[in-house]
């Protein structure tokens, strides 16, 4: 049973209300054993994944049914920002001007408030990227040292990653991994997540104990936890 990639389904947010187009991506999935949609804040869709036998029919009622949530929450995510000249990144929550200057040298890097940006302009886009992440890691390197030396834990490594559904990860081998959006976050939210990612450390799990050490290393966790809630999914839609 063939479907599409993806399409624009019209979906009518109210009994009396006019249709609106949603776009829509469809996925199959061996392990699925119920239909399911969710938001992909990254693409700015609606991912409705069926079963290996469940027909497309399935999904447009789960769609139909949802239809006023799905929509919702559409409009509410933060707009698109590409990579570009003249875009706006935050950086430690602070927005940051792009600035492209071609004709200077260094890649890109930080200069009076602002992201410069050198060389062609068609590389701009992957020149940014590669700074944030580089930056993401040179912050959090020293962020996760201080944890663990506090918990008295080893770090077998960190990387740095574009993850779409964790802010980071905790290996059962002592390797931490980060999304390299979490640069743009205020700087106590990625201390937050450092922290939680670094406790782990201690206890892969989340019980009491657990917890007992996050607070200890990062009070402002309830702050930081609400800000990744309300904001942080913006975060996915840059670049």
């Amino acid at each position: 049973m063939s479907l599409p990639d993806s399409e624009m389904v019209p979906l009518r947010p109210g009994l009396l209300g006019p249709p609106e187009l949603c776009p829509v991506r469809w996925r199959r999935s061996q392990r699925a054993r119920a239909v399911s949609l969710r938001i992909d804040p990254r693409a700015g869709d609606v991912v409705v994944t069926l079963p290996m036998r469940a027909s497309r029919r399935a999904g447009l009622e789960l769609l139909t049914t949802h239809a006023a949530w799905v929509l919702n929450r559409l409009k509410a995510l933060a707009p698109s920002v590409v990579l570009t000249d003249g875009a706006e990144v935050p950086l430690g929550g602070v927005p940051h001007p792009v600035r492209h200057e071609p004709a200077r040298r260094g890649g890109a890097f930080v200069e009076s408030g602002a992201i410069i940006v050198t060389g062609a302009a068609e590389f701009l886009p992957r020149r940014l990227r590669d700074f944030l992440r580089a930056e993401a890691k040179r912050r959090i390197i020293p962020l996760a040292t201080d944890h663990a030396a506090k918990l008295g834990v080893a770090i077998k490594a960190i990387r740095v990653k574009d993850t779409q559904s964790r802010w980071g990860s905790c290996a059962p081998d002592g390797t931490l991994a980060f999304s390299w959006r979490l640069v743009m976050a205020p700087d106590a939210v990625l201390d937050y997540v450092v922290a939680h990612e670094v406790a782990h450390l201690r206890e892969l799990n989340h019980s009491p104990r657990f917890w007992a050490h996050v607070k200890a290393l990062a009070p402002h966790r309830d702050e930081a936890e609400a800000w990744l809630r309300e904001v942080g999914p913006g975060l996915l839609r840059v670049g």
